[in-house]
């Protein structure tokens, strides 16, 4: 199965799966609305505004994993995300990214490893794949890697359809 036919719902909760975006670069983020790392929203849609019209989209996964920091219903979060930040990249249903419950995708996108050589699982909030437009995975970005960061700017630009 490729990481484009893992089946997912939308924020919304309607079915879908990251194959509505193939042929598009994707930076996929677990997100959180009560993080320190929440600011990292601007940086994001800075990237999607950037780069949508090249084939490219941010692609949001809220999680409450991590010091209970996304706690809100769906309704709750896509508010957040549109007052608060402006937010206009698809935002899917809240999921784990770590542990027995780990969400399908994360099983696959955490067996990447990061610059460090280091794969495994997500440390925290805003931790960033970037898959090619095949649905490779092809970088990992660590919570604190500012959106963008040249490196991430740099490997987003070179995957670009």
């Amino acid at each position: 199965m490729s990481i484009h036919d893992i089946p997912l719902r939308t924020l919304s909760g309607e079915p879908s799966s990251l194959g509505a975006l193939a042929g598009k670069a994707l930076l996929v983020v677990n997100v959180a609305s009560k993080c320190g790392l929440t600011p990292q929203y601007q940086g994001l849609e800075r990237l999607q505004e950037r780069y949508a019209a090249q084939g490219f989209s941010v692609v949001g996964f809220p999680c409450n994993q991590f010091a209970g920091q996304e706690p809100g219903t769906a309704e709750e979060i896509a508010t957040f995300c549109s007052t608060t930040y402006g937010v206009t990249f698809p935002l899917f249903e809240k999921v784990e990214v770590n542990g027995p419950s780990r969400h399908p995708l994360y099983a696959e996108l955490t067996s990447f490893a990061d610059l460090d050589g280091a794969a495994g699982d997500v440390q925290w909030n805003f931790e960033k794949f970037l898959l090619a437009p095949s649905g490779e995975v092809v970088a990992r970005f660590r919570p604190r890697t500012e959106p963008e960061d040249e490196a991430v700017v740099k490997a987003i630009e070179s995957v670009l359809p």
